[in-house]
């Protein structure tokens, strides 16, 4: 049987292109379950929370903070993308989210990630830059933009 674990890394596994060292191993995944305040989901091809045995074709992490929950990952299998995984991912989350009493959802990204479309159709906008704050595993440096969507 498939554990929700395995599914999470299943789709990390090929939905990060690892020219930019983006998608987390298996052991910091664990390590951000651990904490009550971090909460996962996950989807199957057709848009339903996965049956035993089925695979995930996206999921998506975020922890909650005070007022906020902040996106830590979401990620779609490439077979899967442009089949509405993604929005109903931050659909999903959103509800949730203000359900735990968040007014506001916030996100990280590289600058240039083809997901920012995503993100900013849905309703997200820029708030911030933080330049050359990532690290590629080549050492190329690269700007990070945080996104904020106020739920209030």
């Amino acid at each position: 049987m498939i554990d929700d674990l395995d599914r999470i890394m299943a789709v990390m596994g090929t939905a990060f292109d690892p020219v930019y060292g983006e998608a987390w191993n298996r052991r910091q995944v664990e390590d951000a379950l651990k904490f009550g305040n971090t909460h996962y989901y996950l989807l199957c091809a057709q848009g339903h929370t996965p049956a035993d045995g089925e695979s995930a074709a996206g999921f998506s992490l975020s922890r909650t903070g005070f007022e906020e929950e902040e996106l830590l990952l979401l990620a779609v299998s490439p077979e899967d993308r442009g089949r509405g995984i993604g929005r109903a991912l931050l659909e999903r989350l959103r509800i949730d989210a203000a359900s735990r009493g968040a007014r506001r959802l916030l996100l990280e990204m590289r600058k240039g990630n083809p997901a920012e479309t995503l993100y900013t159709n849905f309703g997200f906008v820029p708030i911030g830059e933080r330049r050359e704050y990532y690290r590629t595993p080549s050492g190329q440096r690269l700007d990070a933009i945080t996104f904020a969507y106020d739920m209030s």
